[in-house]
């Protein structure tokens, strides 16, 4: 399908803090409130708090909620959050072996201790995690229903997107069908395969999925051979919950870094613009998917006019701005659908339009060139107005992407011959 990239989940929830303290709940208000986007909601008892989730249920998207409060000093608040469907994590200046246990058999996310000065980032911190969560979906593979079923459930309440698999075969062909699936969770014991086979089969097939084997062997070479097979990590049976959480977070963690350094390499540095070599890389495959659908697809190559002489006459930190000016117009205007968006380099910029035939590309590139002349740049003292040329060519059904972005270069030449500000198109 024509899908460039998977849009985050979006949640018009809220987040609540249950917490006695004034002067933290302010501070905690803020801090989330900046790090996340999401409104928070504060107060201070159980009775608050009651009140609050009897008036709007299902309003909030997670609890943060003080473990110890004036009229609710064993939990109940948590009981209360829990009860009622609220993710929640818990934070506590009380901790012992005791507290923990009771915490734990709860379902909670996770807690945080209230005894460094770095428990409000890392409260944050756990807060984000979470609602990030929801955007990691995790295969467990396990032809044990009961136990399958139980890891789901934990993970489930770490907030992540679960599919389950019963065998080796039924998780190949989960990922077939889910290519968003980013992490897969698996144990050794299975009818069809074991997990060292599925690891290698993974590994070939879906590189970029990583792998956390379990196993309840004895044997301590089980650990060695999934690693050796392709798993990223491993852990051992009956696991700590806390270790498998922490291990499983970390690999997200991973996942996440990895996604961020390829995002980097894919985008200019000066515009946040997909850069030429990603625009090659995967303007190809849109060409070849668009065919396989039947839908036309039309290239466009965009100039800024006269910036030469706006690179002259302002410093190469004016001719910076007004780039950053056009990246931003045709990131509103013209990155959206599958339309896939470059800057080539210099003040040359190339757009790919699948579906779109060369008369709607036409009529699209120009109204992307009217929205640009409308606006106008602050250089200095200066109001200065923009404008842009643009050369557009239909990709034929034999045509190379190069090829066809060498006619919409020529297009280009064309359109600054006539006079600039203005489209025109290649001959076929």
């Amino acid at each position: 399908m024509l899908q460039t990239r998977q849009e985050p989940i979006a949640d018009d929830r809220k987040i609540l803090v249950i917490e006695d303290s004034r002067t933290f709940s302010l501070a905690l208000r803020q801090f989330l409130e900046a790090e996340t986007g999401l409104p928070v909601t504060t107060c201070g008892s159980l009775k608050d708090l009651s009140e609050l989730i009897v008036a709007a249920p299902g309003a909030y998207a997670i609890a943060v909620v003080d473990l110890n409060l004036p009229d609710a000093p064993r939990g109940e608040a948590l009981d209360w959050t829990v009860t009622h469907g609220i993710p929640s994590v818990v934070f506590t200046a009380t901790f012992d072996l005791a507290t923990r246990g009771r915490i734990m058999e709860r379902e909670v996310i996770d807690y945080v201790l209230k005894d460094n000065e770095l428990a409000l980032p890392n409260l944050v911190g756990t807060v984000k995690r979470a609602l990030d969560n929801r955007n990691t979906r995790i295969l467990v593979v396990d032809d044990t229903r009961t136990t399958r079923k139980v890891l789901a459930r934990m993970l489930a309440i770490q907030q992540y997107a679960v599919v389950e698999a019963g065998s080796g075969q039924e998780a190949l062909a989960m990922l077939d069908a889910n290519p968003d699936i980013q992490l897969v969770v698996s144990d050794y014991y299975m009818p069809d395969m074991d997990g060292f086979e599925l690891a290698r089969r993974i590994r070939r097939l879906h590189p970029k999925v990583r792998l956390l084997g379990i196993s309840s062997s004895t044997d301590r070479k089980t650990s060695a051979g999934f690693l050796k097979a392709g798993a990223h990590d491993f852990v051992s049976r009956p696991f700590v919950l806390e270790e498998l959480q922490c291990r499983i977070a970390s690999n997200v963690e991973t996942l996440a870094q990895l996604k961020q350094l390829q995002d980097l390499a894919a985008r200019d540095f000066l515009t946040g613009l997909f850069n030429r070599r990603h625009f090659f890389e995967n303007g190809r495959r849109l060409v070849d998917e668009a065919r396989a659908m039947g839908v036309p697809v039309s290239i466009a190559i965009l100039d800024i006019d006269h910036f030469k002489r706006l690179n002259d006459r302002h410093g190469h930190d004016g001719g910076d701005k007004a780039l950053m000016a056009v990246a931003r117009s045709l990131s509103a205007s013209a990155e959206r659908g599958f339309n896939l968006l470059a800057r080539f380099g210099g003040e040359e910029f190339a757009i790919l339009f699948p579906g779109a035939d060369l008369d709607e590309a036409v009529r699209l590139c120009d109204g992307i060139r009217e929205t640009i002349a409308r606006e106008s740049q602050a250089l200095g003292d200066e109001a200065l107005a923009l404008t842009v040329s643009l050369g557009v060519a239909e990709i034929g059904p034999d045509d190379e992407l190069d090829a066809s972005l060498n006619r919409a270069d020529r297009a280009l030449y064309s359109a600054k011959q006539k006079g600039r500000n203005r489209v025109d198109t290649a001959a076929a």
